[in-house]
């Protein structure tokens, strides 16, 4: 008898994933190191003379970190513009994008049309961000629509973007108008996705729509929530185009708005300082990573956890 060998499909599988790992060695990973080890040397332009690479040891971390001659620490300053700008976004959008959900996918009020909608709330993710925020800048500009309505209506015109609140406010709309309707249709996704006994089950048995909402719908959602807010959060760290057509790239008024990558790109674009830049580089990375920890510690699932004992007699 012949012996038939045997296929191995195994290789396959290998042969099929390689080209991801190819491109991801070549245009992340190395990247990501060489800008950890260049981040530990001197390298930057002085007119026309370029200095460096000198090896500097943590110098350029320390140079991030030491005070200015007013006594504040630059990093440490537009890291909370950042963190600010982000919540005032994330955290209404969040909201507002659970309650879109809730109400888009509830058996009860059987809403139609739901491809429609899923079609308009996206709609503003598809505009460049940089236009989306132009469009903004002379909407509340000093001659720009809002501010005429307030002449008009016997009041005086008032500069938004010299205020350093109403200045944040408007990027942080700008972030939720752009990103709620993809946040919408992430959780609307994961809603369906929820056996709809459970929601059968719960409704024969009396439970309000609120008691469904927090005992079935939030806890079986938290996953896709999780994904959402460290998504958001990256972002958010990452945010540079928005602030930087509303606030300049001097973070008007007042560096009220200047950004961790609006601060990296200023080594970046300016001074052409590429240990300086490298050294932001690593700390925006581990500020990210940590917050992201922090924010799947506080909104994961506690599923793992054994559950209590009960006492005897009760």
């Amino acid at each position: 008898m012949k012996k038939h060998k045997l296929v191995s499909y195994a290789k396959w599988g290998y042969i099929f994933i390689a080209p991801f790992f190819i491109v991801y060695i070549i245009f992340q990973l190395i990247p990501l190191l060489s800008t950890f080890y260049y981040s530990f040397f001197e390298n930057y332009r002085s007119g026309l003379n370029v200095i460096g690479p000198n090896f500097v040891g943590f110098d350029n971390y320390v140079t991030l970190f030491t005070p200015d001659k007013n006594g504040s620490i630059d990093i440490f300053t537009y890291f909370i513009n950042t963190i600010i700008m982000w919540l005032m976004g994330a955290v209404p959008q969040l909201v507002f994008s659970l309650l879109l959900a809730v109400i888009f996918t509830g058996e009860r009020l059987r809403i139609k049309g739901q491809g429609f909608f899923k079609t308009v709330i996206y709609m503003p993710n598809l505009i460049m961000a940089a236009a989306f925020a132009m469009l903004f800048f002379m909407l509340f500009s000093k001659v720009g629509p809002f501010n005429q309505f307030i002449m008009s209506s016997g009041g005086e015109a008032f500069d938004f973007f010299a205020n350093k609140w109403t200045t944040r406010g408007i990027i942080a709309m700008i972030n939720f108008l752009m990103w709620f309707g993809n946040t919408t249709i992430l959780l609307m996704a994961g809603i369906m996705g929820i056996d709809q006994s459970l929601f059968e089950a719960a409704s024969i048995d009396g439970a309000t729509s609120w008691q469904v909402f927090y005992k079935i719908t939030i806890p079986l959602l938290k996953p896709i929530m999780v994904y959402v807010a460290i998504t958001s959060l990256i972002g958010g760290l990452q945010m540079f185009d928005v602030p930087q057509v509303i606030g300049t790239y001097l973070g008007s008024p007042n560096r009220s708005t200047m950004t961790m990558i609006m601060y990296l790109n200023n080594y970046l674009g300016t001074s052409k300082n590429y240990g300086m830049a490298g050294a932001l580089s690593v700390i925006i990375f581990i500020i990210t990573g940590i917050l992201s920890v922090i924010v799947y510690k506080t909104m994961a699932n506690d599923s793992g956890k054994k559950p209590k004992k009960a006492k005897k007699g009760a």
